[in-house]
């Protein structure tokens, strides 16, 4: 995109260019990892581009793996003109690779960790870093605790440290606790960045504008005028050689505790007193404790068996390498959950997330009560469908409302039509990813999209509940064919309540 087709749109004019952050250094732990070349280095890669990054920047990479800085810098090259949103341009390039450094690092060697406080001294020293630091744990979960004692132990006499967590933080409650009593002895809760990349997507954040911001919806956010909301968050995908993760994950910890129930939360939450970090998150713990434990009536498991995604078969999850023949590992979750507060009292939150499913998408479907008294409803030529306003969260970022209109020509006849508001379309930039504007937050210091550990716990306690109640069954798996939209039951759980899941 150029500079002269962004100065043609008028939506940009006047937009103010945000504070750059201090000078630091990024640490990236597992740098030789599929994380960091397909999302970490282009994201760094689209803020060089923008200028977004401080000016005096380095980036280390930490990882076992043993290669020079130029391997590693050749390496990451490759990466980011393969995944970079942006064309590759040396000139960028060479202005982020002259500040990085790569250090071969046992996590719990004592050899590799002098080898990195010396080489983040000399690039201090260097680059005029000041000893400011951000810590990225790209790692696997079951070192989560070494790194963070390691980083923690070696912490610089100045500056600042914040600490980059991925996702999963614990595997269930007691494990959540257990990895944040090792944190809080070296950190700060305000320098701990749980990272999940679903806040950073703009039309996630685009939530909270579109009812803040808006007069016009606010006033029937409420059970007064909704009659349920829908969530989904469907991949086409199976699980990519990622099996040993999978297999101890299942889609209730993979995307059910951490994505699905932070958009649970953005839709529901009250308006905050501001926009700052605690704010914000203050009401989203709020929905978050207000929601009942579902029932095992209100909750449906599935996986995948063999079938066809784009015309092409693919195998079932107990055939995928690395699985066990047996596995009682769910790919699909579907729940109906309630917040039970006075704006959403009996206002049910349909959500469902899977692996294989028919169609790659995630969306929030707000679903108004119908009209009480269409005195056309009988000339229509088909019955009157609800208003609905759709936010697609990906692909085809934006958000679309469905109303009904008349037909051109005689007659009362009435049709629903969509008005459409696209990223795309109406900004003619391309959308950051959600990594772009997550590491920038955490060099900002700005927690606002990254999850608080009282969230982390309410969100673990609802899911310890609802896998505890699994042990007690084992049901038939596989039980959907890859290529549709889940498990019979989960159009059951809607059917009985009247209602039906939106297949577009």
């Amino acid at each position: 995109m150029t500079t002269a087709s962004l100065q043609d749109n008028p939506l940009l004019e006047g937009l103010e260019v945000r504070r750059a952050p201090d000078p630091c250094i990024l640490v990236i732990f597992g740098a030789s990892g599929d994380l960091t070349k397909r999302k970490l280095f282009p994201a760094l890669y689209s803020l060089a581009f923008r200028r977004l990054l401080p000016e005096n920047f380095a980036v280390v990479g930490a990882a076992r793996s043993e290669e020079t800085d130029e391997d590693f810098k050749e390496r990451m090259k490759e990466a980011v003109q393969e995944n970079a949103r942006d064309d590759f341009r040396d000139d960028v390039w060479e202005l982020l690779a002259d500040g990085m450094r790569y250090v071969p690092l046992d996590f719990a060697d004592e050899q590799g960790e002098d080898d990195l406080a010396r080489t983040l001294t000399e690039l201090d020293q260097q680059r005029g870093t000041r000893g400011n630091r951000v810590y990225y744990l790209a790692t696997p979960p079951v070192v989560f605790p070494t790194v963070v004692q390691a980083v923690g132990k070696r912490r610089a006499a100045e500056g600042w440290t914040r600490l980059i967590i991925e996702k999963p933080f614990g595997h269930d409650l007691a494990s959540a606790r257990e990895l944040q009593q090792v944190i809080e002895k070296y950190f700060d809760e305000k320098e701990v960045f749980r990272i999940d990349h679903y806040l950073g997507k703009e039309t996630v954040q685009n939530m909270l504008a579109l009812r803040f911001a808006n007069g016009i919806f606010e006033p029937i956010w409420n059970r007064q005028f909704i009659d349920h909301v829908q969530i989904t968050v469907a991949e086409t995908l199976g699980i990519e050689a990622r099996a040993d993760y999978y297999e101890r994950a299942g889609a209730v910890r993979d995307i059910f505790q951490n994505h699905l129930l932070q958009l649970v939360a953005i839709t529901a939450m009250e308006p905050p007193i501001d926009f700052t970090a605690d704010s914000v998150r203050n009401e989203k713990v709020k929905v978050l404790r207000a929601m009942h434990t579902p029932g095992p009536k209100s909750v449906v498991r599935g996986q995948y068996g063999r079938g066809y995604i784009e015309g092409e078969e693919v195998p079932a999850y107990r055939e995928e390498a690395g699985v066990d023949p047996q596995s009682m590992t769910e790919t699909y979750v579907s729940a109906k959950l309630y917040v039970d507060n006075w704006r959403w009292a009996d206002t049910p939150f349909y959500i469902r997330t899977g692996k294989r499913l028919a169609r790659r998408e995630t969306t929030i479907a707000i679903q108004f009560k119908r009209a009480p008294h269409p005195p056309f409803e009988e000339l229509s030529a088909e019955r009157l469908r609800p208003n609905v306003l759709l936010v697609h969260v990906q692909p085809d970022e934006g958000v679309s409302l469905a109303i009904g209109v008349k037909v051109p020509g005689q007659g009362m006849t009435i049709r629903t039509v969509h008005m459409d508001f696209l990223y795309g379309g109406a900004f003619r930039t391309g959308l950051p990813e959600a990594y772009e504007r997550l590491i920038l937050d955490a060099m900002l210091g700005d927690a606002t999209l990254f999850t608080r550990i009282d969230e982390v716990e309410e969100q673990w306690s609802l899911v310890d509940a609802i896998v505890a109640a699994w042990a007690r069954d084992r049901p038939a798996f596989p039980n959907y064919p890859a290529g549709t939209w889940g498990p019979t039951g989960a159009d059951e759980l809607m059917e009985r309540d009247g209602r039906s899941w939106r297949r577009r």
